[in-house]
């Protein structure tokens, strides 16, 4: 029994690396996707002057990138707290909870925020009207490549949040697993020695 236990909390272990190598990938993906999103020059129909934009012109997407980033850069270090320190020590049992909390808010927090303002990607002109950045008509085709490129890098940075949660969510079940085991193994020895003290 116990080493059925042992060998599903391995394979946890398992999925649950292979799941923070994913939701990293995707979070540098989207980072490096939403930093190339730029030079987008936009036509105002009503003859105002060109302007070009980039995902810097709106800071929910500066904070995207900086935030999947920063995800990425922490998942890294949980990979190798994981792989190469066995989550055994200390430090790693310190840090392992604190990086599974930070690096999924970090991603939700951009994907909330990236989303609510890739709904209505527009800019005020210097005439005081809005202009959209995806309009076809207004971007001269160059903005719906814009706004491909920002929903993407949304969708994949939501996408590493979720696999990330999920990795999580293994690990701590497969741990839970763990523990449970030898809570019952020293409960059973202690019962079986137990009997020798009473006389």
């Amino acid at each position: 029994m116990h080493d059925e236990e042992k060998k599903d909390s391995k394979c946890a272990t398992a999925v649950s690396i292979a799941g923070r190598i994913a939701g990293m990938g995707l979070a540098v993906a989207a980072a490096a996707l939403m930093a190339a999103a730029s030079q987008c020059t936009v036509y105002a129909a009503y003859g105002a002057r060109p302007r070009t934009v980039s995902y810097g012109d709106f800071p929910p997407f500066v904070y995207l990138v900086i935030a999947t980033a920063m995800a990425a850069f922490l998942e890294a270090i949980a990979i190798f707290l994981v792989v190469w320190k066995k989550g055994k020590s200390k430090k790693a049992a310190a840090l392992m909870p604190l990086l599974g909390a930070a690096v999924p808010a970090l991603l939700y927090s951009a994907t909330g925020a990236a989303f609510a303002k890739s709904a209505d990607l527009s800019y005020c002109s210097a005439y005081g009207q809005r202009v959209s950045v995806c309009a076809g008509s207004a971007a001269g085709g160059g903005g719906s490549n814009f706004c491909s490129q920002v929903h993407i890098a949304v969708y994949l940075a939501l996408a590493a949040a979720v696999v990330v949660s999920v990795a999580e969510v293994v690990r701590a079940l497969g741990g839970s697993a763990a523990l449970g085991g030898s809570d019952s193994d020293c409960s059973s020895s202690d019962s079986d020695h137990g009997c020798h003290h009473k006389h």
